[in-house]
């Protein structure tokens, strides 16, 4: 921030945190004196690594000449919400071999659990009315409570609200119980630790400090600093499925400095004496900064841990007999423990707009009340002279009068808004996931890869998506990477290292000519197999394999070996190759790791003759920017990087140098600096190596092809017949962008409209003669081109800008695609984040499958204007794909599957339906509620505005819980409008859900007006077909009861046959549903009426069985009223779908008038399944298809809008095939 920020915001600083600064202040600098040998090295006027300087808080503001406290504290509070995603603690000191100084660090006992005894009723009932239904109708129970206010008794509120919590609390104490076991498994399990001698003991009880020997198979007891295993080369071998899902095994290599300790017995480990200074716990998986510092003749003062030195709580030991770890964090300061925190709530958009009508009702329900007890007053002032009302004229009686008045219709019409409406959808929706969970045709067979739903609250918005954000590799394509081509000393070449035998045998002969190409040559293939992280694993069966944590390293190391040059074996400290069938030995110095900000990597090693060299492979945009000047083979190399992109290949420039002796060792002296350093590690590493990668000779490119995955072009189609649009953010090169997006049938038939400018004006300019093509300042409304943007990652970065973004947003919303090339992750987001909050009613769905695309499914942003971090989602919907990159992106979403043709059924069959069904039973809730509750207000206008309810008490209380309770049910899990066949081959369809035409303001209050005429419609009818007191059998007139109970009954019934005209598919559990409610009303009656005196309830009730249910009067009721409510609406209904049919009607109509039958296809897993309909059929039969037919295609061969002929031929002809 500034000094103006700082002034700003100086009342928001409290005493408290004042102190909390102060100890971190005095922490730091503990830390400082304990560590004086740490240096500073400058080179070129900027330092790195490790100063002895104070904490690096007073450092800041030393810069910023911040000499007030409250200014300090404000800097340290604004930087940490900008840069952390956590709230850092202060660094750790651990004591190797010396528990007494470990003892105030966080112990092992782990809880995970949500309650315990004690916490649970506080917890629980704080999250359950933080709720405002739920506070709402506890509002109501209690206003209940007070006498002679509530006309419903004192416990109609109270008890449906208790057996609504009851159902959420057993649901919660069984999880939660759950979880205390799996915490008391966890905390029992036993490892061996060094105290003395190993002993067994319970992880508990395991220190920071502690010397650990974990076996093979064994998980991690906590988090860990490997010190030695058993392999000569201390490698072992780590499963991290529980940390990130990944089932590849991680490769980690033990220090130098302890890799030799514990090989020869304890003594060595006894005797180690020393301390580790790493940074404070933090949720950061793939990061660790640390550094340690062994006593000893000719050590070092400090050295530094990498991140694979680090065994992480929950990860597994494989294929190493053992291994010796350091304790480093502990508990729940485990990086373990630190993820695990709850996803992020995202709220749909739907839940959104009923949130909005529900306040509106509430609104409605206040003005009925003032209205009724307005009423109520003046219907007393003028009756006040009829002595048996004991009224009272004062003024302030008049006034307490109408106050009482207004609580008792406020509990008297509270039902308005339906209770059971938050459990439903909770219920609803978490069935709806499973749905999605267990669907076989989203299962991936190759790699026993299940469809898994891991946020339930949005799955109606899967019915809406409008734009798809989608990474390239590994989301469209399959990340299965060969090399097909290279570039080697300025000449083309064609290697397949599994099936171009032919090509690699010239490349050989190439080789042995001898002349300077042959140099750069052999030059080239060293670098592929020297310059990686692959670690070679000896196999007798297989012989070499490679354990990669890159498919594009492994493909190239196996293209090299093919080639002639072998990687042979890797230790911490060498790399050996086979060159032709001799052998050479390197000598790793320094490794540079890529990341997808230096978009390279870089290796120095040792030559086996004693020469120092540096090689490097990466984007060609940041390695040419690294090259000598006037590089030989800088343009034709270009020339083939063009033609590789072009042919949807992904390139890489290999490049060497080399450095001398005097300006190696200079530099080392930096890296480390940096590689020590506990403040900003990462970027001071960064600076080192850019010191360092310069001067590079170019040797060649490589280009490895990525093939698309199964279906991605009929997919893309498919999505873009469903109105939705397909914008690819990849980091590849553009002309590989391209090439891809014509191969997967994105930007087929579309016109390009590149942008690759360099500078903010020439992107403005350029943008702007695109929208001048396309009309886009003329016109008021955005149309859609056929047209598709291009446009890369530095030309994103100006078009991001403020002055140009609302031009850069309306050229592309109005073209049909859009594909950013070399975009960087933040860009990602950017993007998304761009669409998300500039184009309102639009749900954005991002799909990605690697780490880099974790910023676009799930981001983290500032709200600059309120000063709080608060953590928001880029995307309305996060898909990840579970590929070779990892999980990441799967941990980070909200739906993951295995195959990107996957999401076509996700949204269009999926989303479509649960968007249907939710709309109908937040409607349906909402309809039969306000049903029967108006009938209440109506009732009053008959009663004097006394507020004496119509229906008995617990029959008003047990309305919602049980006899309308399962008709919403089965709407809203079991409903369709058209079969899954059918919207998978009619996209079109998806339109009328991604408009939400089902469920918006407007037809709320359609619903909301039905259901008042039905309530006029009822009550009336009934009311005054018995008002002058029918006669019933035994003589008597009926009386309020009589008349309560008979609209009651008609309103169960109408409701009932309302979800029936709603629902559009009868599977028995919607019979069951619906003819279920309406019996359990009469057997309710039946038994209720019998309650007292055996109970002290229904007293009302007494012998009212025997005069409904012998009442002719009665049954006319119940039949006469649904009729009059119902029938209009059928005959609407009717006209509307033949009239004026909407593209859904024709397609219901369609599916039940298809002639003969129809066979519909689908695909799953390379296997074709088929869907068999026809006359005579009452359900679908399916059956394998066990051949090969031409008339069976993808999807346009078997489309709706085909002719009854072909509909005929086709399945007569492939019915006998498949007979």
């Amino acid at each position: 921030g500034n000094r103006g920020q700082m002034a700003r915001q100086r009342e928001l600083i409290q005493e408290d945190d004042r102190v909390e600064l102060i100890e971190l202040r005095r922490q730091g600098s503990d830390a400082d004196e304990e560590f004086p040998l740490r240096r500073s090295v400058g080179n070129q006027g900027k330092s790195y690594g490790v100063r002895h300087t104070p904490n690096p808080l007073v450092s800041a503001c030393e810069k910023l000449k911040v000499s007030n406290w409250r200014r300090y504290l404000l800097f340290w509070k604004s930087h940490s919400r900008i840069h952390k995603a956590e709230k850092p603690k202060p660094r750790r000191t651990i004591h190797i071999n010396s528990p007494q100084l470990n003892r105030h660090f966080c112990s092992n006992h782990i809880s995970t659990a949500k309650y315990n005894l004690l916490s649970f009723f506080p917890l629980f009932l704080f999250d359950q009315f933080r709720r405002y239904a739920n506070l709402f109708f506890l509002a109501i129970a209690l206003l209940q409570q007070i006498p002679g206010i509530s006309p419903t008794g004192r416990f109609t509120t109270a008890v449906p609200l208790f057996l609504v919590l009851l159902a959420v609390a057993v649901k919660e104490i069984i999880e939660d119980l759950r979880r205390h076991r799996a915490d008391s498994r966890q905390n029992r399990q036993v490892v061996k630790v060094l105290r003395g001698v190993y002993e067994d003991t319970h992880w508990k009880n395991v220190v920071v400090g502690d010397i650990v020997w974990v076996r093979d198979k064994q998980f991690f007891p906590a988090d860990l600093l490997l010190l030695s295993s058993s392999d000569p080369k201390s490698i072992c071998y780590v499963k991290t499925s529980n940390l990130d899902g990944e089932t590849n095994l991680k490769i980690k290599q033990a220090h130098p400095e302890t890799s030799l300790l514990g090989l020869s017995g304890r003594a060595d480990l006894l005797q180690l004496k020393g301390c580790v200074e790493c940074e404070g716990p933090n949720n950061r998986l793939y990061e660790f900064t640390g550094n340690i510092s062994v006593q000893g003749k000719g050590r070092r003062a400090a050295e530094p841990i990498l991140t694979n030195q680090i065994l992480l709580r929950g990860s597994q030991l494989r294929n190493t007999r053992w291994v010796l770890g350091l304790v480093i964090y502990t508990g729940h300061d485990s990086k373990l423990l630190r993820n695990a925190n709850r996803a992020p709530l995202k709220r749909s958009n739907m839940e959104s707009i009923t949130n909005g009508q529900v306040l509106y009702l509430f609104f409605v329900l206040v003005v009925l009340s003032l209205v009724s007890s307005i009423a109520s007053t003046v219907w007393n002032s003028l009756n006040s002279h009829r002595f048996y009302l004991r009224m009272e004229a004062s003024t302030g009686s008049a006034v307490l009068h109408l106050f009482y008045s207004f609580l008792t219709f406020l509990i008297l019409y509270n039902n308005l808004i339906p209770i059971s409406l938050i459990v439903t959808l909770e219920v609803v929706k978490y069935i709806q996931a499973y749905f999605i969970n267990f669907d076989r045709d989203l299962y991936y067979s190759e790699t026993d890869t299940p469809a898994l739903a891991r946020n339930s609250n949005l799955s109606e918005e899967l019915g809406q998506v409008k734009y798809i954000f989608a990474d390239k590799t590994g989301t469209l394509t399959r990340n299965e990477m060969e090399l097909k081509q290279c570039s080697i000393a300025g000449q083309s070449f064609s290697v397949d290292a599994t099936h171009g035998q032919d090509q690699i045998a010239s490349l050989k002969r190439v080789i042995k000519v001898k002349g300077k190409e042959t140099a750069v040559l052999v030059e080239f293939l060293k670098v592929l197999a020297l310059c990686h992280s692959v670690v070679p694993e000896s196999d007798k069966k297989r012989g070499v394999a490679y354990q990669a944590s890159s498919p594009d390293e492994e493909a190239l190391v196996k293209a090299a070996s093919a080639c002639g040059v072998k990687l042979l074996s890797r230790t911490p400290e060498t790399v050996t190759i086979d060159v032709f069938g001799q052998t050479e030995e390197y000598k790793v110095l320094n490794l540079l790791e890529f990341t997808s900000d230096r978009k390279r990597m870089s290796v120095i090693l040792r030559s086996p003759e004693g020469s120092i060299r540096l090689m490097c492979k990466g984007a060609e945009s940041v390695v040419f920017n690294r090259l000598v000047e006037g590089d030989p083979l800088c343009q034709e190399t270009g020339r083939h990087l063009e033609k590789f992109a072009l042919d949807g290949l992904r390139t890489l420039c290999i490049s060497a140098t080399n450095l001398d002796e005097a300006t190696y060792m200079e530099w080392e002296k930096v890296y480390y600096a940096a590689s020590t350093s506990q403040e900003n590690r990462e970027r001071a590493l960064d600076e080192a190596a850019e010191l360092i990668e310069k001067n590079l000779h170019l040797l060649g490119a490589t280009a490895v092809e990525d093939k698309l995955q199964e279906r991605v072009p009929e997919s893309i189609e498919c999505l873009r017949k469903a109105s939705i649009k397909v914008w690819v953010l990849t980091g590849d090169k553009q002309e590989t962008a391209i090439a891809t997006g014509f191969s997967s049938k994105q930007l087929t038939g579309l016109n390009l409209m590149i942008c690759n400018e360099r500078t903010q004006e020439a992107v403005n300019s350029r943008l702007s003669s695109f929208a001048n093509q396309l009309s886009l300042h003329n016109r008021k409304e955005l149309s859609e081109h056929k047209s598709a943007l291009i446009i890369d990652g530095q030309a994103l970065a100006h078009a991001m800008d403020p002055s140009i973004s609302k031009l850069f947003l309306d050229l592309a919303l109005s073209c049909k695609s859009v594909v950013c090339s070399r975009v960087t992750p933040a860009q990602k987001a950017a993007v998304v984040e761009l669409v998300k909050r500039n184009v309102k009613r639009s749900i954005t769905l991002a799909i990605g499958d690697g780490a880099n695309d974790v910023a676009m499914i799930q981001a983290s942003t500032l709200h600059t204007h309120t000063h709080t971090h608060t953590r928001t989602q880029a995307a309305h919907v996060g898909v990840g794909i579970s590929g070779r990159e990892g999980m990441q992106a799967t941990l980070a979403s909200d739906y993951a599957f295995a195959q990107f043709h996957f999401l076509v059924k996700l949204l269009l069959v999926h989303g479509a339906w649960n968007y249907h069904r939710l709309s109908k039973l937040i409607l349906y809730c909402f309809y039969k509620n306000i049903c029967l509750y108006m009938i209440e207000f109506w009732f009053v206008f008959y009663n004097g505005f006394s507020g004496q309810p119509i229906f008995e008490r617990w029959t008003i209380g047990l309305y919602n819980v049980i006899f309308t309770s399962l008709p919403p049910l089965v709407l809203g899990l079991f409903d369709k409008d058209v079969d899954a066949e059918v919207r998978m081959l009619r996209p079109s369809l998806y339109r009328s859900s991604q408009r939400g035409t089902s469920f918006n303001s407007k037809v709320f209050w359609i619903w909301v007006a039905v259901s008042i005429v039905h309530s006029l419609a009822i009550f009336f009818v009934i009311y005054y077909g018995l008002h002058h007191g029918a006669p019933l059998h035994d003589g008597k007139v009926v009386g309020l009861w009589f008349v309560g109970n008979t609209i009651y009954t008609a309103t169960v019934v109408t409701v009932c046959v309302k979800a029936g005209l709603e629902s559009e598919y009868w599977p028995w559990v919607t019979h069951a549903a619906i003819w279920g409610s309406i019996i359990s009303w009469f057997l309710f009656v039946a038994a209720y009426s019998h309650f007292w005196p055996t109970f002290p309830v229904a007293v009302e009730m007494v012998g009212l069985d025997s005069k409904l249910f012998g009442s002719f009067l009665f049954y006319l009721s119940f039949l006469l009223c649904p009729a009059i409510c119902i029938l209009p609406e059928v005959l609407v209904k009717s006209f509307r779908m033949h009239l004026f049919p909407s593209e859904v009607d024709k397609a219901k109509l369609e599916q039940q008038q298809c002639p003969a039958g129809y066979l519909s296809v689908s695909y799953s897993n390379k296997r074709p399944r088929a869907r068999l309909y026809g006359d005579g059929l009452d359900d679908a039969e399916e059956s394998p298809l066990e051949y090969t037919s031409n008339a069976i295609s993808s999807s346009d061969s078997w489309s709706y809008e085909d002719t009854q002929e072909r509909c005929h031929k086709n399945v007569n002809s492939d019915l006998q095939t498949l007979l």
